[in-house]
This record gives C-alpha cells, structure tokens and sequence, in this order.
C-alpha cells in the first residue's frame, strides 16, 4: 500500500505560479511511476504529468513547457511546478503512483494508476 498527500494548492492570478507537493509513505520501493492529474467541475480526470524512478517524464500537450514534474528520493515526495498559470488550469489536483509499467505509465489515463491521493484545489483567476 501507498499514501499519498498532496498539498501546495492555493488561488493564484493568471500569470503566476504555484508549486504542489505530494508525499509518499508506505510501499515506496522498486521500479514505480508517479503522476499529477486534474479533474474540473464535469469533467473527466486528465493526466497532466508522469515521471518514473529513473527520471523519465512525460507531460500533457496542455501543460508542456509550463509545468514542470521532480521528486526528490530522500524525502519521497513528487512536485509539480506550475508557472504561467491559466484560467483553464483551474481544477482539483491529484497525486498518483503504481508499479512501473511503461505503456501504463505514460499513459496519463487515471484508471491505469492504482494509488491516488484526497487532491488539491488549484484555482487560476484572469
């Protein structure tokens, strides 16, 4: 088993930046991938970032070059920077993880990850 909590969420103007954190406890040992994804009011849940143990990323179309997915091994904890913020990023943000599996992994489809975290808000004001 694996927990997550996120945390970092906040309302911001368009135009700036926010960084969120999710820490991991638990299981969090071998081959893993971890993801960031949003879900706005009526809408689906997207994948907006992955990255796997060995540092491989992979972003949405919407959010390359703007955002921006790390982790830091000693402290088990994944980051998205988010700079450049958009009315349109406006969304609850989740953090997720599973056992790595490339074609899972890069995916960015939420029922492809196994472990997810209670969310944050983010919210973009123009």
């Amino acid at each position: 088993q694996v927990q997550l909590v996120e945390s970092g969420g906040g309302s911001v103007q368009a135009g700036e930046s926010l960084r969120l954190s999710c820490a991991a406890s638990g299981s969090t040992y071998g081959s893993y991938c971890m993801g960031w994804f949003r879900q706005a009011p009526g809408k689906e849940r997207e994948g907006v970032a992955a990255i796997n143990n060995n540092g491989g990323t992979r972003y949405a179309g919407s959010v390359k070059g703007r955002f921006t997915i790390s982790q830091d091994n000693a402290k088990n904890t994944l980051y998205l920077q988010m700079n450049d913020l958009k009315p349109e990023d406006t969304a609850m943000y989740y953090c997720a993880a599973r056992s790595y599996s490339s074609w899972e992994c890069w995916s960015l489809i939420a029922h492809n990850f196994n472990y997810w975290g209670q969310g944050t808000q983010v919210t973009v004001s123009s």
